[in-house]
């Protein structure tokens, strides 16, 4: 960038604040000068907020209350009533209760122990990436929305400085001061964004990660429970 395009670069970042500050909401108003580097980081915080309540609304949709489980569907299996089990996981599809009837089924098959151990650990495998979904894209996000307003804090950095060196006297410091807003403007939204996302993200996998145990719990406990009641299984 030649001296006379950073001065005019400069000149017209003046402008700019010079015209943000006319906003009395001090989001606006810091979006406003934060340039260009701003849309980018409010287009990446966009795309955040609409995952997180993508996921919100799937995992409460797909994962379901254990205790309702262990009343009901085990109680079922132990009185050997396997087809009422069955009935019951395909009243509630989720993950949890998919597993549980892949291995139903293999009982009511009158398949061996080591069949439905495979069977329902298969579902395991089948069901996680269901319950994963996007959600490794919010540290994404947050990864880019950092990086996003580090650059945006740079480019204002060199505008400013350029722009200083071939400005008179009296227009150095308006300029330094206004570049140097812009830059840290970009980095407090980008890590403000950045932020959301990495804690929105470290939530979904605890509950993902508890999900996940739920299905190998009641997946062991089905065949602990069909292994030690096999004489009551009913056809």
């Amino acid at each position: 960038m030649d001296p006379t395009t950073a001065a005019n670069a400069a000149t017209a970042t003046v402008a700019i604040a010079d015209k943000c500050s006319a906003y009395t909401n001090f989001v606006t108003s810091s979006f406003c000068q934060g340039g260009v580097a701003m849309y980018v980081i409010a287009f990446v915080g966009l795309l955040t907020v609409l995952l997180i309540i993508e996921r919100f609304l799937a995992l409460n949709r797909l994962v379901i209350d254990k205790t309702s489980l262990n009343e009901n569907l085990f109680s079922l299996i132990l009185r050997g009533e396997l087809r009422q089990a069955i009935a019951f996981c395909d009243r509630k599809p989720a993950p949890l209760t998919n597993t549980v009837k892949s291995g139903l089924v293999q009982v009511l098959n009158k398949r061996g122990d080591e069949e439905v151990q495979v069977a329902m650990d298969a579902s395991v495998l089948r069901e996680t990436p269901r319950l994963e979904g996007w959600t490794a894209f919010l540290a994404v996000f947050g990864n880019i929305s950092v990086l996003i307003g580090l650059m945006g804090t740079i480019i204002g950095l060199i505008i400013s400085f350029k722009g200083v060196a071939n400005a008179d006297a009296a227009q150095k410091a308006q300029m330094l001061s206004t570049g140097i807003s812009e830059a840290l403007h970009c980095t407090a939204f980008g890590l403000g964004v950045a932020v959301i996302a990495i804690v929105a993200f470290g939530f979904f996998q605890l509950r993902i990660g508890r999900a996940i145990n739920d299905m190998r719990e009641g997946s062991m406990t089905m065949m602990n429970l069909v292994a030690s009641n096999r004489d009551k299984m009913k056809e």
